[in-house]
């Protein structure tokens, strides 16, 4: 019922306010209260980057977490160094380190301090899309990257959880949990964080309806690009009166929402902080899954298939729906899409055709390797 203006950018610490912070979710969980003794070690790769930042700032405020490394490349633009030494001085349980690694040599030789003991390691890594730079291009480019600390991964902290938020989503995550089968390692301790769409088919619902947002839960499944998204709203009791042609402009907005952004920035940046915020809520869910809570160890996720699929009803390899993280971390529950109506039935066609060939690319990049 409170309406709060941020002079600036840089007011943040308004946010702290208990009473502010009560409204958003598992997100802030926890943020006066203690839960615990902290022993969860968080590694935030691309730590010193425009989500990197408000990222490990979330997760350094959940009492559960003992450490969160900031790990960023020598020439970032803000030092590892600098942003964790901002951070550390936050009035939480959490340490707070940091680690820089020379781009010219590969990660495995230089991440030993930094993925030790890790249980969760979140990668808001990668190149954006340039002026020029073709899908094709920005694949090659961040598999690159992603693979070279996945490979880190499965050398120091093999059994952490490494969340995704590396573009192109949809064809990266196979890329890697293929990687990852060669090792012999369980593909499903690598997720692609999908959660963003999620949040905001969630808000454009609450300002729709007037529900109150934190009873809302739109499952949002497919993957993580264009019509790959696919939130079924016919799922949500707030969205039963709301006419067919309407739910079509919200399917699209949430599929489009990112646009909003960059052109709300004029070109000078894309969505970083929902983006945070929505890694962050998918990171909590796993250190829930490793707390033995389940009842908030569930998110939306882009995860391998493997011999669920006919329970989750797509026939493909890898695909976007809700998941639960165990006391191992790893995903071990992947949960059926439930009942779709017509339309959505329609456009799950139009996932599957996309989404198979996105995946497959990812797939036969692994089998190179």
């Amino acid at each position: 019922k409170y309406k709060v203006g941020l002079k600036s950018c840089n007011d943040l610490s308004v946010l702290c306010s208990t009473n502010l912070l009560a409204p958003m979710g598992n997100c802030f969980a926890g943020v006066k209260k203690a839960r615990g003794v902290p022993k969860y070690k968080v590694v935030v790769c691309g730590g010193a980057g425009g989500i990197g930042q408000p990222l490990a700032m979330l997760m350094a405020l959940d009492d559960r977490v003992a450490e969160v490394c900031v790990q960023d490349v020598t020439m970032a633009m803000v030092p590892a160094a600098g942003v964790a030494a901002d951070l550390g001085h936050l009035e939480r349980p959490a340490k707070v380190s940091s680690f820089a690694i020379d781009p010219a040599k590969k990660p495995i030789d230089q991440l030993r301090d930094c993925l030790t003991g890790a249980h969760l390691v979140l990668v808001p890594a990668g190149l954006p899309r340039k002026p020029g730079m073709t899908r094709d291009d920005l694949f090659d480019k961040n598999a690159s990257i992603a693979k070279g600390l996945v490979e880190a991964c499965a050398e120091y902290c093999p059994k952490a959880v490494i969340g995704l938020i590396v573009n192109p989503v949809n064809s990266i995550v196979p890329a890697m949990c293929e990687f990852y089968k060669k090792k012999g390692l369980n593909p499903r301790c690598i997720v692609g964080i999908t959660t963003l769409d999620v949040v905001r088919a969630n808000k454009f619902v609450a300002e729709r309806t007037g529900v109150h947002v934190a009873d809302i839960d739109v499952p949002v499944i497919g993957g993580h690009a264009g019509i790959t998204i696919l939130p079924l709203f016919s799922q949500v009791p707030a969205m039963a009166k709301v006419g067919a042609e309407e739910i079509k402009a919200m399917d699209a907005r949430t599929q489009d929402a990112g646009t909003e952004v960059v052109q709300a920035k004029d070109g000078k940046g894309s969505a970083t902080l929902s983006m945070a915020y929505a890694g962050a809520r998918l990171g909590k869910a796993v250190l829930s899954g490793l707390e033995g809570d389940s009842a908030n160890a569930v998110e939306c996720a882009y995860v391998a298939v493997l011999e669920d699929a006919k329970k989750i009803g797509t026939t493909l390899p890898y695909f976007t729906t809700k998941v639960k993280f165990g006391r191992d971390g790893a995903v071990e529950d992947v949960r059926s899409i439930g009942k779709l109506n017509e339309y959505e039935k329609g456009r799950l066609a139009e996932v599957e055709k996309q989404l198979q060939a996105e995946a497959q690319k990812g797939i036969e990049y692994a089998a190179r390797l």
